[in-house]
């Protein structure tokens, strides 16, 4: 009879931590709606449910911040320094300080038809096609966020022809 009261106890125990884990794991997360809609205004796209709201919200904040060679705060940010930034807040992940070393220390390289939010697109200017020049977060359809040096931090596309021809390679975050 102790045996069985055990038993008993023992699945009634672990039908309760398995509903209260699964009950914690579908939970979605809370987002002010007003903050997502600002976003969606500040980076002139769509946010969806699926989309990685902590991404857009970040990075709707640095639109606007003026360039500053090896900057990397909302006073003014180089391109590296934004990546840099912006995956520590939304990845807590640390990256190299430069272009070339985000390519080949802290990315694996992948093609663009594998692009995911958060992806780090890279570019060179030309003059040297092995080295990486630049570089801008990957959003959503064939957009980014990246400093340009004249125009501080904006959102481009893949699709304009500057950035098709100085278009270098895609780097997943390892």
């Amino acid at each position: 009879m102790a045996k069985q009261k055990n038993n008993i106890i023992t699945k009634t125990l672990l039908l309760l931590t398995i509903t209260l884990l699964c009950s914690c794991a579908t939970k979605a997360p809370r987002y002010n709606y007003q903050e997502l809609a600002q976003a969606a205004l500040r980076l002139d796209m769509d946010i969806d449910l699926n989309d990685n709201h902590r991404l857009y919200i970040e990075a709707s904040r640095w639109i606007g911040t003026p360039y500053r060679r090896g900057g990397y705060s909302k006073s003014g940010t180089d391109c590296s320094g934004l990546s840099y930034s912006i995956c520590k807040t939304v990845y807590h992940k640390t990256l190299k300080r430069s272009s070339e070393e985000q390519r080949t220390r802290n990315c694996q390289k992948i093609s663009k038809s594998k692009l995911n939010e958060g992806d780090l697109v890279f570019f060179h200017n030309g003059r040297n096609k092995r080295t990486a020049n630049h570089v801008g977060i990957y959003l959503k359809n064939n957009r980014f966020i990246h400093a340009s040096t004249s125009r501080g931090v904006i959102v481009s596309s893949l699709n304009e022809a500057y950035y098709r021809k100085c278009y270098m390679q895609c780097g997943r975050i390892k």
